[in-house]
């Protein structure tokens, strides 16, 4: 029963500093960018140069590519209904397919987007074929994993019977090729109460693989500044938030967090670090410590 818990560190200097200070604050899995979250990058290449500099890098790691997981940018909203946002979404989506393919990771997790026209079974539709299209566009083994939302506004995905609706719709021929990740600070704000006993938390993760038809194959961990049902998606540090540490203790224990992907999202002390300098982030360090004392021997 091994645990890969990892973090996404921040990028300065390319993702192969990345991948130092993750493993240098002891992740076993690491979440990146490949290009800069606030753009759509459905333009955007990914130079061979920057994938063999990543590939030999990693090779000093323990880290493997099954177990880095590349984050989409954040515009992406396959979920609306405007041509125009909707075109440049899946267009984006599906040039982040190809970026992280050639980078040969594990996967690529996005969010869903807003339900702009208010149906949000048209919405989670339109998703499906967002996933579709891309997955038909670039062959290979790099999935293409749902995220499940805070559920603010119009937000699709805060439910288990809206994710498992967006990945119904993707043929069952590519169903393989996708799937769902879930973050512990999206949960509680979209009013998932994992903090009142392990049965609770277990019931909810019961519920996304009842709809979904499998377990998650990645989970982001994330304290919430944001209460129950609050809908605010602010990541704090384990222990700081509304859900505290018992309920990641509690989540360590089911099986469903083993062997895939255990990101921590949670705030960095330094942003500003030298571009050479491969020494992890001390709250990186702080939590993947944290965490690996909760691990069941």
């Amino acid at each position: 029963m091994v645990h890969f818990i990892g973090v996404h560190p921040v990028p300065n200097g390319g993702i192969h500093m990345a991948a130092l200070r993750a493993a240098a604050a002891g992740g076993r899995a690491l979440q990146i960018f490949t290009a800069p979250p606030q753009y759509y990058g459905d333009k955007s290449t990914i130079r061979p140069e920057r994938i063999e500099r990543f590939h030999t890098t990693l090779t000093q790691t323990p880290i493997s590519l099954q177990y880095v997981v590349v984050h989409a940018a954040y515009v992406l909203n396959s979920a609306t209904e405007d041509p125009v946002k909707l075109a440049r979404a899946r267009a984006g989506l599906r040039k982040e397919l190809e970026r992280s393919t050639a980078l040969g990771v594990g996967s690529v997790c996005f969010h869903p987007g807003a339900a702009t026209s208010g149906s949000r079974e048209d919405a989670a539709v339109r998703v499906a074929h967002a996933i579709t299209e891309a997955l038909e566009s670039v062959a290979g083994g790099t999935r293409l994993l749902v995220e499940n939302t805070a559920g603010a506004g119009m937000t699709l995905g805060r439910t288990a019977a809206e994710v498992g609706a967006i990945l119904q719709g993707v043929p069952a021929a590519l169903r393989p090729r996708t799937g769902y990740g879930l973050d512990t600070c999206h949960l509680l704000a979209s009013g998932h109460d994992i903090t009142r006993s392990e049965e609770d938390l277990t019931r909810v993760l019961d519920e996304f693989q009842a709809a979904t038809g499998e377990p998650p194959s990645f989970f982001h961990l994330n304290d919430s500044e944001g209460a129950l049902g609050s809908n605010k998606d602010r990541h704090v540090l384990i222990g700081d938030g509304k859900i505290g540490q018992q309920p990641f203790e509690w989540l360590l224990r089911d099986n469903r967090t083993v062997g895939i992907p255990l990101i921590l999202e949670t705030p960095e002390q330094n942003y500003d670090i030298p571009d050479d300098d491969p020494s992890a982030d001390p709250y990186d360090l702080a939590m993947v410590k944290l965490l690996s004392a909760m691990v069941p021997d």
